[in-house]
C-alpha cells in the first residue's frame, strides 16, 4: 500500500472512532469554502480507496478459511491473532473464590430458596478472616491481597470488602459511575508500578474502567468531538505503523479531520526520529495518537524520544496526546508517555494481552486531575460553552465545571443514561484481582517475568529458524515481529529472485498462498502502514516449536516460488 494511500486511510480511521459525532465548525459557525472543499475532496478520495482495499483483518479472515483445507494437509498455524494462548490462573481462582465468599455473605443476611440478601459491612472483615484458609493457595493470596490494600494502600478493611462483595455480586449499578472508589486506588497502584517507571502519579490520576481498550478509544474520540476539542479541519497526528482498526472503517460520512503521518522505520529501530516529531510542533496539530510499545513493530519509545517529545510539547503546549500502552508490561523498565507528560496525555491500558482476558473486555482510561482537556474546555468560545452547558445539565448541577473525564463517562451512554454508565462491577473486581496478583509480588512478579520470557523465547526461536539476527534490545516487546519477505527472499535466493517475486506476487498473494498451500496464517503488514513486502507475526498465540515449523513452511513456499522462477528464467533464456 502506497504511503499516499495510507494518509487517506488514517483520515478514515478517526471517522471510524468518532462514529456519528459531528464536529463543530469555527466559533462563528462558518468555515471557508476552500477548507470545506478540501475536506470533501479528502473524504471522497478516502472513500474511493477503501472501496478498492480490504482491511487487514478481513484479509486474515479469508486466509483462515483457506488454511483449513490447505493443500499440504498440515495442521493450521495461525500466527495472525494477537490474543495470547495463555491465561492467568491466580486471578481467576481468586475471582471464583471471592464470588463464593460474597454469596455466603448475602445468605448470611437472609436466605430463602434461591433468594438471598446483600452483604453487610459490619463485621465483614472478621468473617473474611474466618472464611479464608491460609493453607489454601487461593485463600492465601486473597489474605495477602487484602493485607496489601489495608497496610500499603491504607484502605479500610470492612469498607473494601463490602465494596468488593457488592460489586462481584453485581446487584448495583457502578457507583460512582466512573469507577468504584477502592478500585480506583488499586488500579492506580498497578499503573504506577508497571508503567510509570518510578514517577509518583497515583494520587493525582483519575481512572475510568472501560469495556477494553477499543471502547476506551471510541469513548475518548467521541468526547473530544462532542466537546469541541477537535473540530472540522483540525489536524491529528498518528504514529505509524499502528494497529489496523485505528486506520480502518467501512464507510466515511462526516468527520472533517486531517491526519498527519508520524512515521517510524526499522532503520530507526521503530523509534520515532526527530524529523518526524518536529511535525508535532505545529499548533495546527491538535492531537497525537500512538500505541506504545507499537503494534505491529512491537517496540517501545526510547528515553531519548520521550525527552524530545517533552520539547515538542513546550512548543505546542495545547497538544493532546493519546497513548495506548497495552503492551507496556512486555518491556523491561517501560515508561509511558503519561508519566513524562501527565498534563497533556490521556492513557489507555488494557489487561487483555498480559492476563489472557481479551474476552473479558477490561481496560481503562487514566487522566491527571490537572489536564489539558479541562483547561481547553474553559477556553472554548461562549457559543460552544453554552451548548455544552445545556448538554450536560441533565447530569450535573454545575455542568460547566464537569471534568473532561466525567464527560467521557457521560458521553459513553449518550449523556441521558449517565446514571447507568460505567464498567460492570464484577468486571471491576476482576481488574482489581489481576492488579493485585502483581502488586502483592511487585518487586519480583513471577507471572510478568514468565509472560515476558515466553514471548521472548518464541521470538528467538523464530528468528533462529529464519536465519535472521534477533533484536535483543530493551525496547523490543517481542509480542509481534514484522518480517520483510522480499528481503528474506533476496538474502536466500538473490536479488533477481526477490525482484521477480515482487513483480509476480503481491503481499496478499503471498499470504493467500501461505494459507492455502501450507496452512500458515499471518497478517498483512501494509494494512498497519508497515512497509510494503512485510507481514506481521504474532509471538503470543503459538508454542515455541510451532514457530520453527512456521519458518520451515514459509521456506517451503519460497522454494516452490524459486522453482517457478527458475523455470520461467530458463524459458526466457531459451527464447
Amino acid at each position: 500500500m502506497k504511503k499516499w494511500m495510507m494518509r487517506f486511510v488514517m483520515v478514515v480511521t478517526i471517522s471510524c472512532m468518532l462514529g456519528p459525532v459531528v464536529f463543530a465548525e469555527g466559533a462563528d459557525g462558518t468555515g471557508s469554502k476552500s477548507d470545506f472543499d478540501r475536506i470533501q475532496r479528502i473524504q471522497k478520495e478516502a472513500e474511493d480507496e477503501l472501496e478498492r482495499e480490504l482491511g487487514a483483518f478481513e484479509i486474515t479472515a479469508n486466509q483462515r478459511e483457506l488454511a483449513k483445507e490447505n493443500e499440504a494437509g498440515y495442521p493450521v498455524l495461525d500466527a495472525g491473532r494477537g490474543n495470547p494462548n495463555w491465561i492467568n490462573t491466580q486471578s481467576r481462582y481468586a475471582f471464583t473464590r471471592f464470588m463464593n465468599f460474597s454469596i455466603e455473605e448475602c445468605e448470611n443476611d437472609f436466605s430463602q430458596g434461591n433468594m438471598a440478601g446483600h452483604a453487610q459491612s459490619e463485621g465483614i472483615g472478621e468473617r473474611f478472616d474466618a472464611a479464608m484458609n491460609p493453607r489454601d493457595s487461593t485463600d492465601a493470596f486473597l489474605i495477602e491481597a487484602v493485607k496489601y490494600c489495608t497496610e500499603t494502600l491504607g484502605l479500610d478493611k470492612d469498607a473494601l470488602l463490602k465494596e468488593l462483595a457488592d460489586a462481584v455480586i453485581g446487584d448495583y449499578y457502578p457507583s460512582p459511575s466512573r469507577c468504584l472508589p477502592n478500585t480506583e486506588v488499586i488500579l492506580n497502584a498497578y499503573l504506577q508500578s508497571t508503567l510509570y517507571k518510578g514517577v509518583d502519579l497515583a494520587a493525582e490520576t483519575q481512572i475510568f474502567p472501560t469495556e477494553g481498550g477499543s471502547a476506551a478509544m471510541v469513548y475518548i474520540f467521541e468526547a473530544l468531538g462532542h466537546n469541541r476539542l477537535l473540530k472540522k479541519g483540525d489536524q491529528i497526528a498518528i504514529a505509524t505503523p499502528i494497529f489496523t482498526p485505528y486506520m480502518q472503517i467501512p464507510s466515511v460520512k462526516d468527520y472533517g479531520l486531517v491526519s498527519i503521518d508520524i512515521s517510524s522505520t526499522e532503520e530507526e529501530n521503530w523509534d520515532i526520529p526527530e524529523e518526524e516529531l518536529v511535525k508535532l510542533e505545529d499548533p495546527a496539530v491538535k492531537a497525537f495518537f500512538l500505541v506504545n510499545p507499537s503494534n505491529p513493530a512491537s517496540h517501545a519509545l526510547s528515553e531519548g524520544t520521550l525527552r524530545r517529545l517533552q520539547q515538542v510539547v513546550k512548543k505546542n503546549p495545547d497538544l493532546i496526546i493519546l497513548t495506548d500502552d497495552v503492551y507496556g508490561t512486555f518491556v523491561k523498565d517501560f515508561q509511558t508517555v503519561y508519566s513524562v507528560m501527565p498534563y497533556n496525555t490521556i492513557l489507555v491500558y488494557s489487561f487483555s494481552k498480559l492476563y489472557g482476558v481479551t474476552g473479558w473486555r477490561v481496560g481503562l482510561i487514566a487522566m491527571n486531575k490537572d489536564n489539558i482537556c479541562d483547561d481547553l474546555l474553559a477556553e472554548l468560545p461562549e457559543e460552544d460553552r453554552d451548548f455544552l452547558r445545556k448538554e450536560y445539565a441533565i447530569v450535573s448541577s454545575e455542568p460547566e465545571d464537569l471534568p473532561f473525564l466525567d464527560r467521557v463517562v457521560a458521553d459513553s451512554r449518550s449523556i441521558g443514561l449517565y446514571h447507568t454508565s460505567g464498567l460492570s462491577t464484577p468486571s471491576q473486581v476482576y481488574m482489581d484481582l489481576m492488579a493485585l496478583t502483581h502488586l502483592v509480588y511487585a518487586e519480583e512478579d513471577p507471572y510478568i517475568r514468565l509472560a515476558n520470557e515466553t514471548v521472548k523465547e518464541r521470538y528467538l526461536a523464530l528468528m533462529d529458524a529464519l536465519g535472521l539476527p534477533a533484536d535483543e534490545g530493551t525496547q523490543n516487546a517481542s509480542y509481534y515481529t514484522l518480517l520483510d519477505v522480499l528481503s528474506l527472499s533476496g538474502s536466500r535466493y538473490g536479488g533477481d529472485f526477490a525482484g521477480w517475486l515482487s513483480e509476480s506476487r503481491t503481499e496478499i498473494d503471498f499470504l493467500n498462498d501461505l494459507a492455502k498451500k501450507k496452512g500458515v496464517v499471518l497478517m498483512y503488514g501494509p494494512g498497519f502502514s508497515a512497509p510494503e513486502g512485510t507481514v506481521r507475526i504474532s509471538l503470543a498465540n503459538l508454542n515455541k516449536e510451532d514457530y520453527v515449523e512456521l519458518a520451515r513452511r514459509l521456506f517451503e513456499l519460497l522454494e516452490e516460488y524459486y522453482e517457478e522462477y527458475e523455470a520461467e528464467t530458463a524459458l526466457d533464456n531459451a527464447a
